[in-house]
């Protein structure tokens, strides 16, 4: 291929003359062609090689253009081409046959030159941006991947995999930052509605006076500021799903309104007195004990059995400990490629640390812990020295217990804690220390004369 080549064009026409034409013509628009005369050629070389896309006539000897389109339509999606078809017999009903069978244009003979460049661009457009919809598509399923291999996650999994298709309403249970979103997330991806919206609600994080708005909408000069109207959460998931978070947040007024959408799948927009009809499945979570929010008349007992139709729970992550070394693996990985930063494995001594702590943040923490060893460590290899706020001992030193009484204080205590963990680490070499802290060996003499670290500190 030239090194001014656009792209590879494939040219299947039984007329000789035709394919030189195509051929000069899209060479000279900076593209690389080649050309065959039959349906049989067409296959054999797009077997061979991917062409992005294929100008194939209708009337070729042995099996005829439509055969031949419907034979490429059904190969796999790296190696189809889009295919422009053209035909000097055209009828309205071959080009709609043509269309039925994936074909992307039908140009008749004889061709326009205009027409055929401009037919190709948009095809080579239109290949691309299917493309990439494939990898945005690819990267939407690895990002809603449940993770772990413990028992819960392998039950947790199963029970997404069994309930998604339905339309069933889920009710999630689990501590904050233990994965209720990414279940939620996970369940409508593989669901029926996964091309339509998944709309989040944080029910913890809505003022009171404004919830009944943010869910069902209203119409302009209905409330103190609406200046336009609003479509509601509940509208903009039509046809898809209504993520409630922390539902056990939400006022007896909204729980009332709630109920009644659940039970009609309709509402009225704020001020509109007009009713609106939805289909919604409705996915919610929460970290409170509902039961409990029952008996003290927080949470109305009739909305709960109509969330809590198939029940969930994400276990915290010091329940499931040995899901921790691919969680941390795949967070270092993520915030690595996303800074900029060469990957790495973790040391084994690195994930030791880890496994010991309580995390009463769960997933969420230990994925903000990674976040930060990637920016601090910024050419690895990451081992214990890099795990950061653990002491000697391999606790987690937590600023309510930590007695600082500044900021400054505490990024003191930290900055001296991580050089000495990295002298210890390198063996109270300095020049290795200074090495793997991104420092110059004088530096980090004043750094360590500074900190009221002693180069002596290691040795009995």
């Amino acid at each position: 291929m030239s090194s001014r080549s656009k792209g590879c064009i494939l040219v299947v026409d039984d007329e000789p003359g035709i394919r030189e034409t195509l051929t000069g013509v899209l060479e000279d628009e900076g593209y690389e062609v080649e050309s065959v005369a039959s349906g049989e050629a067409c296959l054999e070389r797009l077997a061979a090689r991917v062409f992005p896309v294929v100008l194939l006539d209708i009337w070729l000897p042995g099996i005829d253009g439509l055969e031949t389109l419907a034979r490429i339509t059904n190969l796999s999606p790296a190696c189809t081409a889009v295919v422009i078809v053209i035909s000097g017999h055209g009828n309205i009903e071959t080009a709609v046959r043509a269309t039925k069978l994936g074909a992307f244009d039908f140009l008749e003979k004889p061709l326009s030159i205009a027409k055929v460049t401009v037919a190709v661009r948009n095809a080579l457009e239109h290949r691309r941006l299917s493309i990439r919809n494939r990898e945005f598509e690819a990267e939407a399923r690895l990002k809603h991947r449940i993770l772990g291999d413990s028992i819960p996650m392998k039950a947790l999994r199963q029970q997404i995999d069994l309930m998604a298709p339905t339309n069933g309403r889920v009710l999630i249970f689990g501590e904050s930052g233990s994965g209720k979103e990414l279940v939620a997330r996970a369940l409508h991806a593989k669901s029926n509605r996964s091309q339509a919206s998944f709309v989040e609600v944080n029910c913890a994080a809505i003022p009171e006076e404004l919830i009944e708005s943010e869910l069902f909408g209203h119409v302009k000069g209905s409330l103190a500021g609406a200046g336009e109207d609003k479509i509601g959460k509940f509208q903009q998931a039509d046809g898809g799903s209504l993520f409630l978070d922390e539902v056990g947040d939400m006022s007896l007024k909204t729980q009332s309104k709630v109920l009644r959408v659940l039970e009609e799948q309709r509402f009225e927009p704020v001020g509109s007195g007009r009713a609106a009809q939805v289909d919604v499945r409705v996915i919610a979570a929460t970290n409170k004990d509902i039961e409990g929010e029952i008996e003290r008349g927080n949470f109305r007992e009739d909305l709960f059995y109509r969330l809590n139709v198939v029940p969930f729970y994400v276990p915290p992550l010091r329940e499931r400990v040995e899901d921790i070394p691919v969680l941390a693996q795949y967070f270092f990985d993520e915030f690595a490629r996303a800074y900029g930063r060469r990957s790495c494995r973790l040391a084994p001594e690195a994930l030791e640390p880890l496994l010991a702590q309580p995390w009463p943040g769960n997933v969420r923490e230990l994925r903000n812990l990674m976040e930060r060893i990637v920016i601090m460590n910024p050419r690895g290899p990451i081992g214990a020295a890099q795990i950061p706020l653990l002491d000697r001992r391999g606790r987690y030193l937590r600023p309510e217990s930590s007695g600082f009484t500044s900021l400054e204080e505490a990024r003191k205590a930290y900055e001296r804690d991580y050089v000495l963990r990295t002298l210890e680490s390198t063996a109270w070499n300095v020049t290795r220390a200074a090495s793997t802290l991104g420092l110059e060996r004088s530096h980090l003499h004043r750094k360590m004369k500074a900190l009221g670290i002693r180069a002596d500190n290691g040795r009995e």
